[in-house]
C-alpha cells in the first residue's frame, strides 16, 4: 500500500470516527425506548412518571458491554503495548480503541439514564455520573496517541464502580464483549 494511499485511508477513517464521537460526546443522551431527550441533571430518587420501563435490564445491558468493550479494545490493547508508536497493528488498534472509548462512554451514560429510571438504582447515580462525566475525552486522546497510564486505569475504574453499585442493588454486571458492529452502530445511536 502506497504512503499517500495509506494517509488517505487514515483520514477517512479519522474523519468517520470524529462523526460517531461527537454525537456520543454530547451533553444530552437520548432514551431510545422512548425517543425523547434527556439531559444529565442532578440524580434523585424518580417518580412514576420518570421510571424506565426494565431500568434495571437496560442498566445491566449497557452496562455489561461498557465493561466488555472497555476490557477488550481499551485496557488489552493497552497493556500489550499496541498502543505504542512502532508497534505492530498500531493503527487498527488505535481506530478500535478511539471507537471503543466513545463506545464505552456512550453505553454508560444510557446506563446512567436506566439506572436514573430505577427508584433503588437512582440512589447511586451521583456517584457513577461524575466518574462517567471524567472519561468524556477518552477518545480523542486515543485518537491522539496521547492516553496514559493513568486514564486507562480511570477508565477500569468507572467500569468498576458501575459494576459495584449493580452488585449493591443485588445487580450482575458482567463483562460482554460487542461486536466491531456493535461499537460502531451504537456509538452513531
Amino acid at each position: 500500500m502506497s504512503t499517500i494511499t495509506l494517509r488517505s485511508s487514515i483520514a477517512a477513517v479519522t474523519l468517520a470516527v470524529s462523526l460517531l464521537v461527537l454525537p456520543a460526546c454530547s451533553g444530552k443522551t437520548s432514551n431510545s425506548m422512548s425517543g425523547a431527550a434527556v439531559t444529565m441533571a442532578t440524580p434523585s430518587p424518580t417518580t412514576s412518571a420518570e421510571r424506565v420501563k426494565l431500568a434495571k435490564t437496560k442498566f445491566v445491558l449497557n452496562a455489561s458491554l461498557a465493561a466488555g468493550a472497555s476490557y477488550q479494545w481499551l485496557y488489552k490493547p493497552f497493556k500489550a503495548g499496541t498502543f505504542t508508536k512502532g508497534a505492530k497493528g498500531r493503527t487498527t488498534a488505535l481506530i478500535k480503541g478511539a471507537l471503543a472509548g466513545a463506545f464505552v462512554y456512550n453505553r454508560l451514560k444510557a446506563a446512567l439514564v436506566d439506572a436514573q429510571g430505577d427508584p433503588t438504582l437512582s440512589k447511586a447515580t451521583s456517584a457513577l455520573s461524575a466518574g462517567i462525566e471524567s472519561i468524556k475525552n477518552l477518545p480523542s486522546k486515543i485518537k491522539g496517541g496521547n492516553a496514559t497510564d493513568a486514564d486507562f486505569n480511570q477508565v477500569q475504574g468507572v467500569v468498576d464502580g458501575v459494576k459495584k453499585a449493580g452488585a449493591a442493588n443485588g445487580l450482575n454486571v458482567t463483562d460482554q464483549v460487542p461486536s466491531t458492529g456493535q461499537l460502531t452502530q451504537m456509538v452513531s445511536s
